[in-house]
């Protein structure tokens, strides 16, 4: 066949489809200028309303001794577990989007920090809440540690990372019914454990923040959100479950695998009682205990910095990589903190110029700074939110006891104390 005819057939054939295509226009351009517009006025009018809630950067101050197991963080996350209420008009209108916090732990020349950052509106709950929990505390409105960082390759390199839940489910998708391993696992509820005796999950993490030297940065940020049942109500127009329901069908699912199918003499179904294995009992324990704590939508974030002279990328790396890894394992019921979206390329050929990972590298450290990951301008950039439960989050975000040595951890030299009632005034 004649090239040139086969040629002139294909255009033919593609000048036909875009001209039926065009001539349509009445039928799909309106819900194409729909969604353009309605897209485009979420994004103005939540860019708005975030930015009228404003931030606060609160620094807490580690006393000497810390007495309290994770047990107390979570029961202060639970106090911050808001999902809000928004009419059509709160939605529509006012652009309200539920709050969220970020919970962050950063290494500046091997100085570890601890900070939580807030809408400033909820500057009052936040202190309130751990002063009740942690009374040894101190805490402190800082300056944001991040706004002294810039993207630039050759002065100050950097490389940052999403985490996610590394467990996928039959059809590939991500299974957040099953969480890491939590404090209670590593026996740190127990308050009749000797200090000695107790091993905390975070210590590893802390002592690689504290190797770093003069020069370096390591930050991990933990974005928060409850979670909710979403809905037009909501500004969604797919439909989102409450996550229970997962819990609820792969329990079942569970189940249903461990009954033993059986048929009677004519080859007709029966019904049988189900034999799980002792794998299958712990995998429904664990998300029957998952599904009574309270859920947040979460997004991890890790990112190394360092100046010029002071760079150690190809030796770093590995540490922020393994950062979580001590909270995963085999189990059929544990799940792993593993690694997303990370700001470089596997082979040369992906990223001719460094183009493409200069850009990301900027598009990553902004969204750190802004705290932007559940609305606009970062949307779900490069990963997706997964849900994380109180207990899994007071494992990976909790104020250290005597049982973490590390030295370079900063912590306050005398203890709080309130002044006597009866002082004269």
């Amino acid at each position: 066949m004649d090239p040139a005819l086969v040629g002139a057939d294909i255009s033919s054939m593609l000048y036909q489809s875009v001209s039926i295509f065009l001539s349509m226009y009445p039928f799909w351009l309106p819900f194409f200028c729909g969604y353009v517009f309605i897209h485009t006025w979420f994004h103005y009018i939540r860019s708005e309303f975030v930015e009228k809630q404003g931030g606060t950067l609160l620094e807490i101050r580690l006393p000497k001794e810390v007495t309290k197991s994770p047990l107390a963080m979570e029961i202060f996350l639970a106090s911050i577990w808001q999902k809000g209420s928004a009419s059509w008009i709160d939605t529509y209108i006012n652009g309200k989007i539920r709050n969220w916090f970020s919970l962050e732990i950063a290494s500046i020349g091997g100085k570890v920090h601890f900070y939580i950052w807030t809408h400033t509106k909820f500057k009052d709950l936040i202190e309130a809440q751990l002063y009740a929990y942690y009374p040894g505390i101190v805490i402190e409105e800082v300056p944001d540690y991040t706004d002294q960082v810039f993207t630039d390759p050759e002065e100050m390199p950097m490389w940052g990372t999403y985490y996610k839940h590394s467990k996928k489910g039959k059809k590939g998708g991500p299974q957040d019914m099953y969480q890491i391993k939590s404090y209670v696992d590593f026996g740190l509820d127990k308050a009749s454990e000797k200090e000695e005796f107790k091993i905390d999950p975070l210590n590893s993490t802390l002592e690689w923040m504290g190797s770093l030297q003069a020069g370096e940065q390591a930050w991990f940020q933990i974005l928060i959100q409850a979670h909710k049942k979403l809905g037009l109500q909501e500004g969604h127009l797919k439909k989102v479950d409450d996550w229970l329901k997962s819990c609820e069908k792969e329990i079942q699912n569970i189940k249903d695998s461990a009954t033993p199918e059986m048929k009677d003499k004519d080859g007709n179904k029966i019904k049988s009682f189900p034999n799980p294995t002792k794998g299958q009992i712990d995998a429904i324990a664990a998300i029957e205990r998952n599904a009574h704590k309270l859920p947040f939508d979460t997004c991890i974030r890790g990112i190394y910095i360092a100046t010029k002279a002071a760079n150690k990328l190809p030796v770093r790396v590995p540490g922020l990589i393994g950062a979580f890894r001590q909270y995963g394992g085999n189990y059929d019921y544990l799940n792993n903190l593993g690694l997303g979206f990370f700001t470089d390329f596997d082979y040369p050929w992906q990223d001719f110029g460094r183009i493409r990972r200069t850009h990301y590298e900027k598009m990553f450290l902004d969204a750190f700074k802004h705290r932007s990951f559940f609305t606009y301008p970062y949307k779900f950039w490069k990963a997706k939110p997964f849900i994380m439960t109180t207990e899994s989050l007071a494992t990976i975000f909790h104020l250290p006891g005597a049982t973490v040595t590390t030295p370079s951890l900063d912590r306050i030299e005398s203890r709080r104390s309130e002044a006597p009632s009866n002082l004269p005034i």
